[in-house]
């Protein structure tokens, strides 16, 4: 018989409801009217799940273009700590310049004048960065073509922030409206035009939808493209190896590599060929740029007063190890976890362990944190720390920035907001770890699912586990119940052994 606390959490066929699952956003339904009724029609009309979280993520963005206001009406030019104090700083007009681009230069191919450097991006982010050159108007004043500028690039990182809302809403069929997490996230708004981030985003976003649809190779073309744009996508290739390797799925993950190998080389050949101290430029600076803002690097920097010059071996000896843990976890745990709760631990090690965090990095995050966690009460835990380090960094940069040392954060203060982030995310990870040890716990898997984002292995039985006998005896438990209803989601009763 089904208790009431099951009535609560099981549902019949269709997309899962928040309202009905979660406190937090049964709590905060109440500003639009409270929960959706059980007798509603849902995805009768216009107003899908889809197209409602594409325009909610399109009116959160253009409230973070509002929030920059401040600068874009002279922050920007008049002072550098007016930027800082009112947290309305972005690289993309002052790069614009600083860049080349308004000079009408080539990047990669031209040297940036003053320092005789190149441009310091990966190949489809400087491709992006120019294309937005290109819809620039050549006259008028500097001023005026950086506001241009910035409001061009904001145009088109909007387009991306929509792919990314529309892809999470898409990659878990039961599950549309957790995208809301990643179209409502303040930090989302908040940092979405402070540089070009959101491309990376976006194809990520695309090829995580393009692999639960059991699409490796366009997965792997995505992810390819992803990191020609930023470097973070292609750590996505060691969670999907290891949970391939556990279901024995080798040939969709070669499928994959090769798809991301050939669209990297595609995009970047022609700079590598042609013009090869600039296409290299993007790895010197990341292995030679020193310690910096945000990292756990940094307080220890600023409390001994040591450069730490060997931050870059010490960070790479990190990741390796807490990657091997993810590795262990995926292949040890009770049942094979989810592939977006791995996807979202690995960047958040690469992150963790840094040795600079910049305020937009939080956007590689927040869509992979939907998918894997989709708990209105652990996100927004999450994003409010995030939003405070977000403060915290220009305070401090305006204390920096500024003679007068009683005006902004001074290096404490920025300490602290630091940890904050870096306990945030560390929470954010002790309870997606906690998922996959016990499956049960799981929200996603709560409605008999398996792996929603899992493309080819959802469902798919294990071929290779590691652990003791009790052990895989669970997982057989835990294999048969998911693989009998993850396949059947329309089934509206549950086995009463899986709560």
């Amino acid at each position: 018989m089904t208790s009431v606390h099951e009535e609560r959490h099981w549902e019949p066929a269709g997309p899962v409801r928040p309202t009905v699952q979660d406190e937090v956003a049964a709590a905060g339904s109440e500003l639009i009217g409270g929960p959706v009724g059980r007798r509603a029609l849902l995805g009768v009309s216009w107003w899908t799940p889809v197209r409602i979280i594409a325009l909610v993520a399109l009116g959160m963005f253009a409230l973070g273009m509002v929030q920059k206001l401040p600068c874009y009406n002279g922050g920007w030019f008049f002072g550098a700590t007016s930027q800082y104090t009112h947290a309305c700083y972005s690289d993309i007009p002052h790069l614009f310049n600083a860049r080349g681009f308004a000079a009408g230069l080539v990047p990669y191919f031209d040297r940036i004048p003053g320092d005789m450097e190149y441009l310091e991006y990966p190949v489809l982010t400087g491709l992006f960065m120019e294309s937005a050159s290109w819809l620039t108007p050549k006259g008028g004043s500097i001023q005026d073509r950086e506001q241009i500028y910035w409001l061009v690039n904001a145009g088109m990182l909007m387009i991306c922030a929509v792919v990314i809302a529309v892809c999470v809403a898409r990659t878990n069929r039961r599950r549309p409206w957790d995208a809301l997490l990643v179209a409502l996230a303040p930090a989302f708004a908040l940092t979405a035009t402070i540089n070009w981030d959101l491309l990376a985003v976006s194809l990520t976003a695309a090829a995580m939808l393009m692999w639960s649809r059991s699409r490796p190779l366009a997965a792997g073309v995505l992810i390819g493209l992803a990191t020609a744009a930023k470097l973070y996508p292609v750590l996505l290739l060691g969670p999907l190896f290891v949970l391939c390797l556990r279901a024995g799925r080798w040939r969709e993950w070669g499928k994959a590599v090769a798809g991301a190998a050939v669209s990297w080389f595609v995009v970047n050949l022609p700079v590598m060929a042609l013009a090869p101290e600039g296409w290299k430029k993007f790895y010197t600076f990341s292995q030679e740029r020193p310690v910096d803002f945000g990292s756990f690097w940094l307080i220890i920097s600023q409390r001994t007063g040591d450069p730490l010059d060997g931050a870059n071996a010490w960070a790479t000896a990190l990741t390796l190890l807490l990657c091997t843990g993810i590795a262990a976890l995926a292949l040890y745990a009770p049942r094979r976890p989810r592939f977006a709760q791995l996807a979202f631990l690995v960047v958040a090690v690469f992150i963790l362990v840094n040795k600079v965090y910049s305020p937009q990095y939080v956007l590689w995050l927040i869509p992979l944190a939907a998918l894997a966690r989709p708990r209105w009460r652990d996100f927004l835990v999450w994003q409010a720390c995030e939003v405070m380090y977000f403060i915290g960094i220009w305070m401090y940069l305006a204390y920096t920035s500024s003679g007068d040392k009683h005006h902004g954060l001074p290096p404490d203060g920025y300490q602290l907001a630091i940890l904050l982030h870096l306990l945030a995310t560390l929470y954010l990870c002790a309870v997606v770890v906690r998922d996959a040890l016990l499956p049960e716990r799981d929200v996603v898997r709560r409605d008999g699912s398996d792996d929603p984002s899992g493309g080819v292995l959802d469902g798919a039985p294990d071929v290779f586990v590691l652990g003791h006998h009790r052990e895989r005896r669970h997982a057989a438990h835990y294999e048969g119940t998911y693989v009998q209803w993850g396949a059947r989601t329309s089934r509206s009763v549950p086995s009463p052994s899986v709560e």
